[in-house]
């Protein structure tokens, strides 16, 4: 059974996260509704991974508008064809592993950006202003209550290594 103070924290979590999508959502255009799906993602790192290296800004900001520009280049230079999306995708992952920018939710932007027809505009709002509005969120909502994880916990945290990192063959 879970303590007061774990229930207490998990709810604490929880609205935070409600906050900050909300705040996305009144900031952003209820046009772009579909394109804020990945940053519904991100409040999971955010809120309840605070302290993760895929939750730091680097991963969450670099994960984001990478992610978002490989699909809109991609969708731009190639249509939207099932292989753009597979292509988009496979750009996305090496990026992010190649860059330590790996954040999870942003792994869906190339196929929201694809699905979408988006445009270059599209990184600036709503992926940059929607990913600002929950980071921004997270940093005051970790600054609340006294002894919580703060956000961020290291602003220029890689994440994570690369896989093959240590392999040898």
């Amino acid at each position: 059974m879970k303590s007061n103070r774990e229930i207490v924290s998990l709810v604490w979590s929880l609205v935070g996260a409600a906050v900050a999508l909300g705040i996305a959502f009144a900031v952003l255009p209820m046009s772009t509704e579909w394109t804020l799906a990945s940053l519904g993602g991100s409040t999971l790192f955010l809120f309840g991974e605070t302290t993760a290296p895929a939750a730091q800004p680097r991963a969450l900001f670099g994960g984001h508008l990478g992610g978002a520009l490989i699909g809109i280049c991609c969708y731009r230079w190639f249509g939207d064809a099932t292989w753009v999306y597979v292509a988009a995708e496979v750009l996305a992952v090496a990026y992010m592993l190649g860059t330590r920018t790996a954040h999870p939710p942003a792994a869906a932007n190339p196929w929201i950006m694809i699905h979408t027809h988006a445009a270059f505009a599209a990184l600036l709002q709503p992926v940059l202003i929607g990913t600002l509005a929950l980071a921004c969120t997270a940093w005051c909502w970790s600054r609340l209550v006294p002894g919580a994880p703060r956000y961020p916990s290291r602003v220029d945290q890689p994440a994570p290594p690369h896989p093959l990192e240590g392999w040898r063959a």
